[in-house]
């Protein structure tokens, strides 16, 4: 072995040592949060499956992103696992041995190029830099330093004076890499593995959209995060798991309308709560857009959310809860979580919403109805059209969840037509009525925990009168809470989205098919159907037997875009530079569509708020209820089997 290859492999295990100090630094900041439950054998032997199957899946939507993170980490902890694998004689003594150190390095180095082409000449904006500027540069040091040394061992020794000079800048390099385990970029590498093994929701890992809230302790001292040490320890550790893409930053819809939320911005101000300071911080990415003034005082023990803090409110209450950044984190980082657990304190324990808001959670805790009207009159869109109650019949196989949305003129639309379908099709179906209580949606998102949980409770008692074998709801944020929170409070239910269930009535030939709308259809994802449930093919499937062209907007299924109207955004109603909705609407409008069509209530009345020329907004039952009309003047068709 020459002398620069023994150097280099004595090199790894003391850079290595370093990185664990480092590290451990940094993991100590960690502690200060709440106990969290990790099961860590399940965690530690599933983390190869996620970090090489599940992150990737992620990483690969770009995929010159994905290419390069392979040849650099892989050739990093490759290369150096090998050459200090050399210290065992027979290994470091073959020339073959380290023609392939030489190989793996040299694909470290092509990575560290892509790296560093990705940064210059021109950054993207989503990128962050200040020190991840300087991260190429370290990285290609220590590949190429490593690759000389390990050539020059390969021929002999036959390239001494540049294996020294190799052994030189691997050295450097390789201490400033491990040096940024702390506060640089590098702090992804170590925290993002441990982010995985003890991630917060590991069902994500097994084929599961694990996306409901938590439900909070209402006997607890404190409710919801007012520090970061109210938080768990691993959603500490999952922020300090960002690695600043910026790819959450381009799907916020928020973000995009000039709101004053960066989710990537918000991770890396709870990243910067965990030490004490005052004034700027070290981000170098983009801002908020049109970002509140902040005193920017921080500190474990310190507030996270206000004027004198780090974080104004108006952040907080900018968010629609749609979950596209966490659709897009490659970490699996939960934004939304987080964003929740701050609005519980500012809610609960401050009373501080905002101001339009309060009167709709006012409406929640008296009248159990954000906008204060009579439960009787949630059937009152139904005028003409028979709406059995199971008050009266005691059981019946379909249970119709109304929603909120009842009581608008507009939704009221869509349930007359779903309630058609029922008949026409046969259905033996029943409603509430009067006993219908809102659900409890807005109230959660909007951080009133105690509100929803009143309500979870009492509509699961009602519930239990009656005997049904399903749950229907044309509302996907109802669907949301009493398919995956009820069951917290031990209210368990079958629950199917309209779409799903007409879908299977077609497909059943119960609801026989006239010709379909001779316009161009796109179809809008409301994120509480298909990010949050994972239901995405149904609606498309209803469409196409329909025999309606449909075509796709380019933000679709698991990457579409917000109509702006979840997570109380529309009466938190944060000032931003444009509408979310007048985005969403030029989107669909790009595509030469006639129609969007829509499958919630809250897609449908941001949708259609949206002035000037663009395409007509048509509810999925309202077209199913043409066609289904058509077939009482055309010979009905059988519907075409769809893949």
């Amino acid at each position: 072995m020459t002398p620069t290859a023994l150097g280099l492999a004595l090199l790894v295990p003391a850079l290595a040592a370093l990185a664990v100090a480092v590290a451990g630094r940094r993991a100590r900041l960690w502690r200060i949060g709440r106990a969290a439950r990790v099961d860590w054998a399940r965690g530690l032997l599933a983390l190869p499956k996620r970090y090489l199957v599940d992150v990737h899946h992620v990483v690969g939507r770009d995929p010159f992103a994905a290419r390069m993170h392979a040849l650099v980490a892989g050739g990093l902890l490759a290369g150096s696992a090998l050459a200090a694998l050399a210290l065992v004689p027979p290994l470091g003594g073959s020339r073959l041995w380290w023609a392939l150190v030489a190989l793996v390095f040299a694909a470290m180095l092509a990575g560290g190029a892509m790296v560093g082409r990705r940064r210059y000449p021109v950054k993207p904006a989503r990128l962050s830099g200040g020190r991840f500027q300087i991260l190429p540069f370290l990285l290609i040091g220590y590949g190429l330093g490593a690759f000389l040394v390990a050539l020059d061992a390969m021929l002999a020794g036959a390239v001494a004076p540049l294996a020294w000079l190799g052994l030189a800048l691997a050295t450097g390099a390789g201490a400033g890499l491990a040096l940024q385990l702390d506060r640089g970029p590098m702090r992804h590498a170590f925290a993002g593995a441990a982010h995985l093994a003890a991630h917060p929701r590991p069902e994500r890992f097994e084929g599961v959209r694990e996306t409901a809230l938590r439900p909070l302790d209402l006997e607890a001292e404190k409710l919801g995060a007012e520090t970061p040490a109210d938080f768990a320890w691993n959603r500490l550790l999952g922020f300090d798991a960002c690695i600043q893409c910026g790819r959450c930053e381009v799907a916020c819809p928020a973000f995009a309308a000039g709101q004053p939320l960066n989710p990537k911005r918000l991770i890396q101000d709870l990243v910067a709560t965990l030490t004490p300071g005052e004034g700027a911080t070290a981000y170098a990415g983009s801002p908020y857009p049109n970002a509140r003034p902040v005193d920017g005082r921080r500190g474990p023990d310190r507030p996270i959310v206000g004027a004198g803090a780090l974080v104004h409110p108006d952040t907080l209450w900018s968010c629609t809860t749609c979950r596209a950044c966490v659709e897009e984190c490659p970490m699996m980082i939960e934004h939304v979580d987080a964003i929740v657990d701050l609005r519980r304190f500012q809610t609960m324990e401050l009373g501080e919403v905002p101001e339009k808001a309060a009167a709709p959670l006012a409406e929640l805790r008296l009248a159990d109805e954000p906008g204060g009207r009579p439960l009787a009159a949630r059937t009152d869109f139904a005028a003409g059209l028979p709406l059995p109650l199971i008050g009266a019949k005691g059981a019946a196989e379909v249970l119709l969840w109304l929603g909120e949305g009842a009581y608008e003129l507009r939704y009221g639309r869509t349930l007359r037509a779903l309630v058609a379908l029922l008949h026409k099709a046969g259905v033996d179906f029943a409603v509430l009525g009067p006993e219908e209580r809102d659900c409890g949606d807005l109230a959660r998102r909007l951080g009133d925990e105690a509100t929803f949980q009143r309500l979870a409770r009492a509509n699961i008692e009602t519930l239990a009168k009656y005997r049904f074998a399903r749950i229907l709801t044309a509302d996907p944020h109802a669907l949301h809470v009493l398919r995956n929170e009820y069951p917290a409070f031990g209210g368990r239910y079958e629950v199917v989205h309209h779409a799903a269930f007409l879908d299977e009535l077609v497909a059943a030939g119960r609801l026989p098919l006239g010709a379909g709308d001779a316009a161009r259809v796109t179809y809008h994802d409301p994120c509480y159907l298909g990010r949050y449930n994972g239901e995405f093919d149904a609606p498309r499937r209803l469409l196409d037997r329909l025999g309606i062209e449909r075509v796709e907007m380019e933000r679709a299924g698991p990457r579409s875009m917000c109509c702006g109207g979840g997570g109380g955004a529309p009466v938190s109603d944060i000032e931003g530079e444009r509408r979310i909705p007048d985005i969403r609407m030029a989107q669909a409008g790009a595509t030469g569509a006639a129609i969007v069509a829509v499958a919630c209530p809250q897609c449908t009345a941001m949708l259609e708020g949206v002035t000037g020329d663009r395409p007509e907004v048509r509810d999925i039952a309202e077209l199913v209820l043409a066609a289904v009309e058509a077939a009482s003047a055309t010979p009905a068709r059988r519907p075409e089997p769809v893949a």
